[in-house]
């Protein structure tokens, strides 16, 4: 049992959380680096990354026959938002015994939004399982995280998935493969690596691929332990030293409430010890850049926990309490040897978003957090525990969150609204570069598939967002195309794309390069429906409104003077009192008249299509219960003062426009 913890095997035992008090028996023992194997799993969103690891999991006996997470899948995706929307948001790392040997794995993102948190977890790592799906080949994802993984020398390894797809062709995505590896490649014995072929799904890794209909569940027999074997004897044990003064790259953090934050990343130099003496340092030359402080408590992982430790050695991933600080990247030390490591590389965040209290009529009826000042300690919160977020003071109380896309930032609006929080949000921005006196704005690579039959819609989209296609490849029924196309043209595309090819999509997009700023955005917008009365919205006068154009209300919703009630069919937008209701007489009403009251179906508005829909002059109130577009000048009055330029510049700058 030597390097387990039997805190954790009772755990798992008995299937109950223990208290601090309760008997813990502390790993003694750590394994030699020779002994570790830290490997990273990536791989282009939905390429079966999360499910190869529930596999590992699973039959490297993490569980108990009759435990529940033997049924789960998705198991390291506990975040709600993890599972609703089918990816993963934050990287996670398991460990798993094999043969004697510690295989320390790292589940990363595979969407281009959370690329951050691949950059910096992959600096843990010696080596990496590059997922390819059988059928969709090489993805522009695939090529971004590959480049990060063979510039940091990552010893990568192969792993062609879903090969019992129906319309799987192992052929083809091995040689695109191969392709990417002589674009990408730093050395020449990068361009050697193991290939291997799985069924996720069935938790099953093959040296070869299996002969037979592969479509028929369960033909062949199998496990991951073809994978394991390769992982001990293709993935290096780490370069780091044992001997020498203690040295630690911070590449994460986590926080308890009792032992405050844990600063995480894998030791390159020396060993930590309990209650050893230790400096966070950002720069060698700066004594104001660095935190004093002792080794509180070492975590090391066993299975999906962390449990305690008395020392780690070189080569091991640790988390350790008792530095105060949120300086990803940073270096922890020895204080007697003070050695700050190279800085990470992270790509830069391309779009902001500004955060503000609410400040419609409903404020504070749907909210439990409402003010300025808890919106602020929240912000403060994440900008200490995400270093992927770019989080400054704005204009005021107002805070510019700056991020990688659209959906990471919809990600943190969503967490908020979720736990209770009441705010309101602008129009989603580029993030702009003056680099030698020039305005620079981001460019991406964007990569859609689509049924062929919608190929003419997609292409006309694209086109009318200033798309320059790069490639177009036509396959069965099904084609493929490759864009450049600037970030602030993507807002809203993907939505829009879904409704064209009616679902039936794939998308992905990734930061290619900064580019000289191409005059400003024309997407097309059409006009809105705005509120001009206060109250409960009536069946009554939203049937004689939903002819007009596409209606986010129904009766009975609450609305206020400056509220955005639907879209236009015109460009220009329509005042519109949406509280009216019929006036009372003496008559009754006639069959006739009851029948012509037919609602049609109401836009339901999401966080993806608001945020893309916002204008300048709009924003976006956003509630536990409720997501609400409005005016920023809720006054028809005020409107038409600012469209006829009678607004003063002040009254503009008090409103944010």
């Amino acid at each position: 049992m030597s390097g387990f913890d039997y805190f954790n095997i009772i755990k798992v035992r008995y299937g109950k959380r223990l208290q601090v008090s309760d008997i813990i028996k502390v790993v003694n023992s750590p394994l030699g680096k020779e002994k570790i194997r830290n490997v990273a799993i990536i791989a282009h969103v939905d390429h079966g990354k999360t499910t190869l690891v529930d596999a590992i999991m699973k039959q490297c006996h993490l569980f108990r026959d009759n435990q529940e997470e033997m049924n789960q899948t998705q198991i390291l995706d506990s975040n709600d938002l993890e599972r609703e929307k089918g990816i993963t948001i934050l990287a996670k790392n398991i460990s798993v015994t094999y043969k004697g040997y510690k295989i320390n794995v790292i589940d990363t993102p595979g969407h281009a939004d959370f690329g951050g948190e691949v950059e910096r977890t992959l600096n843990m790592a010696e080596g990496c399982i590059l997922l390819v799906d059988a059928q969709e080949g090489v993805m522009p994802q695939t090529k971004v995280v590959l480049k990060r993984a063979l510039e940091l020398k990552l010893k990568p390894i192969v792993l062609v998935n879903k090969i019992d797809k129906k319309l799987a062709n192992v052929k083809q995505s091995i040689d695109e493969v191969h392709d990417l590896f002589l674009d990408l490649a730093v050395t020449d014995d990068q361009l050697e690596f193991p290939i291997l072929f799985a069924i996720g799904r069935e938790g099953k890794v093959f040296k070869a691929l299996p002969e037979g209909d592969l479509t028929v569940p369960n033909v062949t027999q199998g496990d991951v332990t073809p994978l394991l074997d390769e992982i001990i004897e293709y993935v290096p044990e780490s370069d780091s030293n044992p001997e020498g003064a203690f040295q630690m790259q911070v590449n994460a953090m986590e926080y308890d409430s009792h032992n405050g934050r844990y600063l995480i990343g894998k030791i390159n130099r020396g060993v930590v010890k309990a209650d050893m003496s230790l400096v966070l340092v950002t720069n060698d030359t700066d004594e104001a850049e660095k935190i004093k402080g002792r080794a509180k408590r070492i975590l090391v992982r066993e299975g999906l926990e962390w449990v305690d430790a008395k020392e780690a050695e070189a080569g091991e991933i640790v988390a350790i309490a008792g530095i105060d600080s949120t300086a990803i990247g940073g270096t922890l030390c020895d204080s007697a040897n003070v050695e700050a490591m190279p800085a990470l590389k992270i790509s830069p965040a391309s779009v902001s978003i500004k955060f503000e209290a609410n400040t419609s009529p409903l404020v504070g009826k749907e909210g439990k957090f409402v003010t300025a000042s808890l919106i602020q300690k929240r912000l403060d919160q994440e900008a200490e525990n995400n270093a992927t977020l770019e989080i400054s003071q704005g204009d005021g109380s107002a805070y510019i969150v700056a991020g990688r896309g659209e959906l990471q930032l919809s990600i943190l609006i969503e967490t908020l609204r979720r736990e209770g929080f009441e705010f309101q949000v602008r129009k989603p921005q580029v993030i702009l570069k003056t680099i030698d006196g020039v305005v620079m704005e981001p460019l991406e690579l964007l990569y859609v598939e689509v049924p062929t039959e919608f190929l003419s819609a997609v292409t006309q989209e694209l086109s009318n967002r200033q798309a320059q296609m790069i490639d177009m490849k036509t396959q069965g029924d099904h084609t493929k195309f490759e864009y450049k196309i600037l970030t602030r043209n993507l807002f809203g595309l993907r939505n829009q794309l879904i409704t064209e090819a009616k679902g039936n999509l794939v998308f992905s997009s990734s930061f290619l390069e900064y580019v000289p700023k191409q005059g400003e955005s024309n997407i097309y917008r059409k006009g809105v429906i705005v509120s001009t009365d206060s109250g409960e919205a009536r069946a009554y006068a939203l049937n004689m409104l939903q002819d007009r154009g596409i209606l986010f209300v129904k009766p009975g919703d609450k609305v206020y003077e400056g509220m955005v009630i639907g879209m236009n069919k015109y460009d220009d937008d329509l005042d519109a009192n949406p509280c009216k209701e019929r006036h009372k007489t003496s008559v009754r009403m006639n069959q006739a008249e009851v029948t012509q009251i037919s609602l049609k179906q109401y836009q339901l508005l999401t966080l993806e299509f608001a945020l893309a829909f916002l204008n300048e002059e709009e924003i976006l109130e956003i509630t536990p219960e409720n997501l609400r577009l409005r005016k920023a000048y809720l006054s028809k009055t005020e409107r038409d003062w600012l469209r006829r330029g009678n607004l003063s510049e002040f009254a503009k700058r008090q409103m944010g426009l």
